[in-house]
């Protein structure tokens, strides 16, 4: 057709003169310029990737690929180990031509799976080996323009922010101060129109980032929770959240990522109370629980907040079998967690001080926050009391922590044999306790009394050291053992609780000087947030029962100290005066022995040093000789 009607032009143009012609030409060419773009457009579309596997065992590879293939509209999946290889091409039709492999230079799940992909019966498979998929892909998405930064460190923020990535067409970047430089670089050469930093961010990133005005998404706590809810709000501006997916970060589903519904967070054990005010405040309806492994927490919202949750937790099987084919689990990918963990070391009822001393440990080295309720019972399971925390508790990593609780049990009766139900709930930041911890214990009676008694002095940051020292003054009649802690110092853009390293004996009348590390730069120090501090002892006799506080603040001031760079100054110093004084000693010239500076013979020879003796010596001598 085209052919014929370009035959009929040209006839035309034989009749009507040379400026028709010209005319009808430059159509002509216009046509045909159309058509063959058409032809190039459809043929890239039949050779275009129809779909994305992602190969690696590195969850940063996997979650990139996914969201890449997302960005596009292209359907994906992703291997979770090396007998999945084969499997997963059960669920891809045999008539996809273009099949784009994303693999893992130094950890495939299958190696060379482009060859078995082709042994499998399609035509064109094709495999892209990258050592860091993340910022690779990133650029082979040139019409992505939007990126949300995060530091991978925290697997779950990747999860919390997938679906708005996806919905609102954002590219998620994995960002730290080992590759802020190259990062940076991509982003010079993109016409950036929004870019959201989430979450815990080192603080090169922050800086080096600034120049793009981000939006900063990060509560002052550092809660996953509250970042979490602010991200589902965010969503809820482009998309529906009626219905949302409840997980708890720690690892990666397909549905996760589409986009479709926002991620909620809910506890393991406990759904913090944030959460539960903000799905009450919400128009959230109904709730997908992705595993069983959160079947209680999920309950629990069911239970108390009244919105339907469904659990997916299982798949169809994908290998032809029999006539009736078993489930299998989901695929999941595992995120980097971190796993808290906290105990009860003792419980005992001071007759002396009329309280009840509970003993929590904090078995891992991350810091939590902690609240307890705990009910006393007598031997006939009778309740004599209920005591508890008003607020959370910090406790340091690997660092036990004595709590005492106010109560009176003088009209009890026999309490020779009495019971604590413990209910403390725990987690990462203060609003973020979603862990439970659930026992009953033996209260040990005693009869103990802590006469310690202590002062805050001073507390001054010491800019060389990288850290505060603080000082305190045992002011009681008995040797007392303090621990030091900081409590909510602004850094990097959150308030964090530090102590010291030690529980420090100090002496009746003493004073000591505790130090506590942690470096605060000078936009830190600047900020009003810190120009206040807030010191708090926890102390007492008993170096594992540490029964009372005290708190002080303190207006920030700093000094100098003793920085690195001093050193070598000083040993230039040394050295040059040990040279001056080795030069001003007195070498014999009779048996080379240095002697001091003001001696008048030598030590070992006996040689005298006297100049004019030596003289008139040499010149006697000399002229016996003559």
């Amino acid at each position: 057709m085209e052919t014929k009607g370009l035959y009929i032009i040209s006839q035309k143009n034989k009749t009507e003169g040379k400026g028709f012609e010209m005319s009808h030409i430059k159509r002509n060419l216009l046509s045909i310029s159309v058509l063959i773009l058409i032809i190039l457009l459809s043929t890239a579309v039949v050779g275009a990737t129809q779909h994305v596997i992602s190969n690696s065992a590195d969850w940063r590879d996997v979650y990139s690929t996914v969201l890449y293939a997302n960005l596009q509209g292209l359907p994906n999946h992703f291997l979770t180990s090396t007998p999945h290889g084969p499997i997963v091409l059960y669920e891809i039709p045999s008539d996809r031509e273009e099949i784009q492999i994303i693999t893992s230079a130094d950890r495939p799940y299958v190696v060379g799976y482009e060859s078995l992909i082709r042994s499998k019966g399609y035509d064109t498979p094709e495999e892209l080996i990258f050592d860091q998929a993340n910022l690779e892909l990133a650029k082979r998405l040139p019409e992505i323009n939007k990126f949300i930064v995060i530091d991978d460190s925290y697997g779950y923020n990747a999860i919390a922010v997938a679906p708005f990535a996806a919905k609102g067409k954002y590219y998620v970047l994995f960002v730290d101060d080992r590759n802020i430089a190259d990062v940076d670089d991509f982003l010079s050469t993109k016409s950036i129109e929004d870019i959201i930093l989430y979450g815990h961010v080192d603080r090169e990133v922050r800086t080096t980032l600034a120049k793009y005005n981000p939006e900063i998404i990060n509560s002052e706590s550092g809660s996953r929770f509250e970042n979490n809810m602010m991200i589902v709000d965010k969503f809820s501006e482009i998309g529906s959240i009626k219905q949302v997916i409840l997980t708890n970060g720690e690892f990666m589903e397909a549905s996760m990522m589409t986009g479709k519904e926002p991620v909620v967070f809910i506890g393991k054990s406990n759904v913090p109370d944030e959460i539960q005010e903000y799905i009450k405040a919400s128009d959230i309806e109904i709730g997908v629980l992705i595993g069983n492994e959160l079947i209680g927490s999920a309950t629990t919202i069911r239970r108390q907040l009244g919105i339907s949750v469904f659990v997916k937790f299982a798949r169809g099987a994908r290998i032809p079998g029999g006539t009736i084919n078993p489930v299998e689990d989901l695929d999941r990918f595992p995120m980097p967690s971190y796993q808290l963990s906290m105990s009860i070391v003792s419980i005992v009822y001071n007759e002396a001080t009329q309280s009840l001393e509970v003993t929590y440990s904090n078995n891992v080295e991350i810091a939590s926050y902690f609240k307890s309720t705990i009910t006393i019972k007598n031997a006939q399971g009778e309740t004599l009391a209920v005591v508890g925390d008003e607020d959370t508790i910090f406790i340091d990593g690997e660092e036990t922590k004595t709590i005492v609780y106010p109560v009176d049990l003088s009209d009890a009766g026999e309490i020779d044999a009495l019971s604590g139900e413990i209910y403390t709930i725990y987690g990462e930041s203060k609003t973020s306790l979603e862990n439970a911890l659930r026992g009953t214990f033996q209260i040990e009676i005693i009869t103990v009394m802590d006469d310690s008694e202590i002062d805050i002095i001073d507390l001054v940051y010491d800019k060389g050291k990288g850290g505060f020292i603080v000082t305190i003054e045992n002011i009681g009649d008995v040797d007392v053992y303090v621990d030091v802690e900081l409590v909510d110092l602004w850094i990097n853009g959150e308030y964090i609780t530090v102590s010291a390293d030690d529980i420090e004996k100090i002496g009746v009348g003493e004073k000591k000087k505790i130090f506590i590390k942690i470096e605060l730069e000078e936009e830190d120090l600047a900020d009003s947030r810190n120009s206040e501090i807030t010191v708090r002892g926890v102390y007492g006799e008993r170096k594992h029962a540490l029964v009372k506080v005290k708190e002080k603040e303190f207006e920030l001031k700093t000094q100098k100290g003793l920085t690195w760079w001093y050193i070598p100054i000083i040993i230039i110093i040394i050295l040059i005066f040990l040279f001056l004084l080795f030069r001003r000693r007195k070498r014999c010239k009779r048996c080379r022995t240095m002697n001091k500076r003001r001696a008048t013979h030598c030590r070992k020879c006996g040689h005298p040093f006297n100049e004019r003796y030596e003289k008139h010596h040499i010149h006697k001598k000399h002229k016996h000789h003559n």
